[in-house]
Protein backbone atom coordinates (compact mmCIF):
# COMPACT_ATOMS: atom_id res chain seq x y z
CA UNK A 1 0.00 0.00 0.00
CA UNK A 2 1.19 3.47 -0.72
CA UNK A 3 1.28 6.18 1.95
CA UNK A 4 -1.81 8.28 2.60
CA UNK A 5 -3.87 6.26 0.11
CA UNK A 6 -2.02 7.71 -2.89
CA UNK A 7 -2.62 5.71 -6.05
CA UNK A 8 0.43 4.01 -7.48
CA UNK A 9 1.90 5.33 -10.71
CA UNK A 10 3.83 2.10 -11.28
CA UNK A 11 1.06 0.55 -13.46
CA UNK A 12 1.63 3.31 -16.05
CA UNK A 13 5.32 2.39 -16.11
CA UNK A 14 4.32 -1.23 -16.68
CA UNK A 15 2.12 -0.17 -19.62
CA UNK A 16 5.09 1.65 -21.19
CA UNK A 17 7.27 -1.41 -20.56
CA UNK A 18 4.68 -3.77 -22.09
CA UNK A 19 4.09 -1.58 -25.17
CA UNK A 20 7.84 -1.23 -25.68
CA UNK A 21 8.50 -4.95 -25.41
CA UNK A 22 5.52 -5.85 -27.62
CA UNK A 23 6.75 -3.54 -30.39
CA UNK A 24 10.35 -4.75 -30.09
CA UNK A 25 9.28 -8.39 -30.10
CA UNK A 26 7.13 -7.81 -33.19
CA UNK A 27 9.98 -6.09 -35.07
CA UNK A 28 12.45 -8.78 -33.98
CA UNK A 29 10.14 -11.66 -34.99
CA UNK A 30 8.92 -10.27 -38.32
CA UNK A 31 11.85 -8.39 -39.85
CA UNK A 32 15.51 -9.21 -40.46
CA UNK A 33 18.22 -7.18 -38.77
CA UNK A 34 19.05 -4.17 -40.95
CA UNK A 35 15.57 -4.09 -42.50
CA UNK A 36 14.14 -0.70 -43.46
CA UNK A 37 10.69 0.20 -44.77
CA UNK A 38 9.77 3.71 -45.90
CA UNK A 39 6.44 4.77 -44.38
CA UNK A 40 6.47 8.46 -45.29
CA UNK A 41 8.99 10.75 -46.99
CA UNK A 42 10.41 11.51 -43.51
CA UNK A 43 9.83 8.29 -41.52
CA UNK A 44 11.03 4.69 -41.82
CA UNK A 45 10.44 1.59 -39.77
CA UNK A 46 13.79 -0.12 -39.28
CA UNK A 47 15.32 -3.00 -37.36
CA UNK A 48 18.63 -2.01 -35.80
CA UNK A 49 20.46 -2.93 -32.62
CA UNK A 50 22.04 -0.36 -30.32
CA UNK A 51 24.64 -1.70 -27.89
CA UNK A 52 25.20 1.82 -26.53
CA UNK A 53 23.03 4.43 -24.88
CA UNK A 54 21.23 7.46 -26.33
CA UNK A 55 22.49 8.40 -29.78
CA UNK A 56 24.58 5.18 -29.75
CA UNK A 57 26.85 6.65 -27.05
CA UNK A 58 29.59 4.07 -26.29
CA UNK A 59 28.17 1.67 -28.90
CA UNK A 60 31.65 0.54 -29.91
CA UNK A 61 33.06 0.24 -26.40
CA UNK A 62 33.67 -3.51 -26.57
CA UNK A 63 30.79 -4.96 -24.52
CA UNK A 64 31.35 -3.66 -20.98
CA UNK A 65 28.80 -0.92 -21.63
CA UNK A 66 25.97 -3.51 -21.63
CA UNK A 67 26.46 -4.15 -17.92
CA UNK A 68 27.25 -0.53 -17.13
CA UNK A 69 24.00 0.75 -18.69
CA UNK A 70 22.03 -2.16 -17.21
CA UNK A 71 23.26 -1.36 -13.69
CA UNK A 72 22.44 2.33 -14.20
CA UNK A 73 18.93 1.49 -15.46
CA UNK A 74 18.23 -0.83 -12.53
CA UNK A 75 19.53 1.73 -10.02
CA UNK A 76 17.49 4.55 -11.57
CA UNK A 77 14.41 2.31 -11.70
CA UNK A 78 14.75 1.53 -8.00
CA UNK A 79 15.14 5.22 -7.20
CA UNK A 80 12.10 6.11 -9.32
CA UNK A 81 9.94 3.47 -7.63
CA UNK A 82 11.02 4.89 -4.27
CA UNK A 83 10.24 8.45 -5.45
CA UNK A 84 6.80 7.40 -6.68
CA UNK A 85 5.85 6.23 -3.18
CA UNK A 86 5.67 9.80 -1.83
CA UNK A 87 2.89 12.26 -2.66
CA UNK A 88 4.03 14.68 -5.34
CA UNK A 89 2.48 16.74 -8.12
CA UNK A 90 0.70 14.65 -10.75
CA UNK A 91 2.91 15.95 -13.56
CA UNK A 92 6.01 14.90 -11.63
CA UNK A 93 4.56 11.46 -10.87
CA UNK A 94 3.63 11.09 -14.54
CA UNK A 95 7.17 12.03 -15.57
CA UNK A 96 8.78 9.59 -13.13
CA UNK A 97 6.43 6.82 -14.26
CA UNK A 98 7.18 7.36 -17.97
CA UNK A 99 10.93 7.42 -17.32
CA UNK A 100 10.62 4.27 -15.19
CA UNK A 101 8.77 2.39 -17.94
CA UNK A 102 11.35 3.42 -20.52
CA UNK A 103 14.29 2.55 -18.29
CA UNK A 104 12.80 -0.88 -17.59
CA UNK A 105 12.11 -1.47 -21.30
CA UNK A 106 15.66 -0.78 -22.37
CA UNK A 107 17.09 -2.58 -19.31
CA UNK A 108 15.11 -5.69 -20.27
CA UNK A 109 16.64 -5.57 -23.76
CA UNK A 110 20.16 -5.23 -22.37
CA UNK A 111 19.63 -8.14 -19.97
CA UNK A 112 17.88 -10.46 -22.44
CA UNK A 113 19.40 -9.49 -25.80
CA UNK A 114 22.61 -7.68 -24.91
CA UNK A 115 21.52 -4.71 -27.02
CA UNK A 116 18.49 -2.48 -27.43
CA UNK A 117 16.20 -2.93 -30.45
CA UNK A 118 15.41 0.38 -32.16
CA UNK A 119 12.87 0.70 -34.98
CA UNK A 120 11.64 4.29 -35.39
CA UNK A 121 13.74 6.28 -37.86
CA UNK A 122 12.94 9.91 -38.69
CA UNK A 123 14.87 11.75 -41.38
CA UNK A 124 14.81 14.93 -43.41
CA UNK A 125 17.01 16.04 -46.28
CA UNK A 126 19.49 13.20 -45.84
CA UNK A 127 19.77 13.82 -42.09
CA UNK A 128 18.64 10.94 -39.85
CA UNK A 129 17.73 11.25 -36.20
CA UNK A 130 19.16 8.18 -34.42
CA UNK A 131 16.65 5.33 -34.47
CA UNK A 132 14.70 4.93 -31.25
CA UNK A 133 11.83 2.98 -29.63
CA UNK A 134 8.83 3.30 -27.29
CA UNK A 135 11.07 3.12 -24.20
CA UNK A 136 13.06 6.08 -25.49
CA UNK A 137 9.82 8.00 -26.08
CA UNK A 138 8.77 7.35 -22.47
CA UNK A 139 12.13 8.59 -21.19
CA UNK A 140 12.11 11.69 -23.43
CA UNK A 141 8.49 12.66 -22.68
CA UNK A 142 9.06 12.07 -18.97
CA UNK A 143 12.19 14.22 -19.00
CA UNK A 144 10.31 16.96 -20.89
CA UNK A 145 7.54 16.83 -18.25
CA UNK A 146 10.13 17.27 -15.51
CA UNK A 147 11.63 20.28 -17.28
CA UNK A 148 8.18 21.81 -17.77
CA UNK A 149 7.21 21.24 -14.14
CA UNK A 150 10.40 22.97 -13.03
CA UNK A 151 8.98 26.18 -14.54
CA UNK A 152 5.59 25.65 -12.92
CA UNK A 153 5.97 27.67 -9.73
CA UNK A 154 4.73 26.31 -6.41
CA UNK A 155 4.67 22.54 -6.23
CA UNK A 156 1.46 21.08 -4.87
CA UNK A 157 1.35 17.36 -4.11
CA UNK A 158 -1.59 15.54 -5.64
CA UNK A 159 -4.69 15.36 -3.50
CA UNK A 160 -4.79 12.44 -1.14
CA UNK A 161 -7.60 9.95 -1.39
CA UNK A 162 -9.96 9.89 1.58
CA UNK A 163 -10.05 6.64 3.44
Amino acid sequence: MYPNGQASWVPLALVVLAADQAAKSYIDATTPLGWSHSVTPFFNLVHVLNPGAAFSFLAGAGGWQRWFFLIIAVAISGWLIWMLRAPRPRAESLAFSLILGGALGNAFDRAARGQVIDYLDFHLGGWHWPAFNVADIGIAVGAACLVLTSFGGARQPQAREKT
